[in-house]
């Protein structure tokens, strides 16, 4: 799986390396592990694809596609995740639960936005194989990015993930809360070429048998750096890739993270 990724990524960089530098339009565009403050502009789609893979030979993907209602102020998106998972034995591969967002644009002033955002969680993933909860989830995250001068743009994440009556794979079932944190810094070496650092916090409750419940805390440092390829059509076409590692209760997990986003009006 990562191959493909990673050799469309090898093209793009190879016909794209004379158009990153010859045109300068602004990279504001989703973050890898932290989410950007900025909903997509009237009558333009973004469809953002990323690949994470870790150590065990365990991977995310994840398809995303994002859409103004009507301007900016409104936006929705779903988020379809395929995962492998499991030890060196059971390995299992699958679709996860589905997303479905919603997130409003309540702050775009000079270098400040806030965008709130509300999902819900769809049980598609398949409990037996540790991909779902059988139960319908919804979660809140809240992004924040500050402008700070002309060259660094930081972001702020703080959110959680509530699931009433998720399920363990013996049916019994208890409720589950798990919250997350992160911030991210973003260096412009130029308004189209970006150096970031990021920093994530996922803490997340799973039924494990009898209503008994598991907390799972991972703490990720991930810097990475991505570009944009501008077309006079109105095409942007941002690839990305990052190489996250553990800290603390993660300590010794590193991986792989690729990044590659479309955006164009429709």
């Amino acid at each position: 799986m990562i191959q493909p990724i990673a050799l469309c990524v090898c093209v793009i960089l190879a016909l794209g390396v004379k158009s990153v530098f010859a045109q300068s339009q602004k990279i504001q565009d989703n973050s890898f592990l932290i989410e950007e403050a900025y909903n997509q502009e009237k009558r333009v789609v973004q469809h953002i694809q990323t690949f994470q893979f870790d150590r065990g030979n365990t991977w995310l993907y994840t398809f995303t596609q994002e859409w103004p209602v009507g301007g900016q102020r409104s936006q929705f998106s779903y988020t379809l995740p395929l995962a492998r998972l499991g030890d060196d034995i059971t390995k299992q591969t699958g679709l996860g639960d589905i997303a479905l967002n919603y997130r409003y644009q309540l702050v775009l002033n000079g270098p400040v936005a806030l965008a709130p955002r509300f999902s819900l969680l769809l049980p598609t993933g398949d409990l037996d194989d540790g991909l779902g909860t059988d139960a319908v989830g919804y979660q809140v995250n809240i992004p924040l990015s500050v402008e700070i001068g002309d060259k660094v743009v930081t972001h702020w994440n703080g959110g959680f993930t509530a699931t009433p009556n998720a399920k363990a794979p013996d049916r019994t079932k208890a409720d589950t809360l798990g919250y997350n944190l992160g911030g991210s810094a973003i260096f412009l070496a130029r308004p189209n070429f970006n150096i970031m650092m990021e920093a994530a916090y996922f803490s997340n409750e799973a039924v494990v048998a009898a209503s008994r419940k598991e907390r799972d805390v991972t703490f990720l440092l991930n810097p990475g750096m991505r570009f944009a390829i501008n077309f006079k059509s109105g095409l942007q076409i941002v690839p990305g890739i990052a190489v996250p590692f553990g800290i603390g209760p993660s300590r010794g997990d590193r991986g792989i993270f690729v990044y590659l986003s479309l955006e164009h009006p429709f």
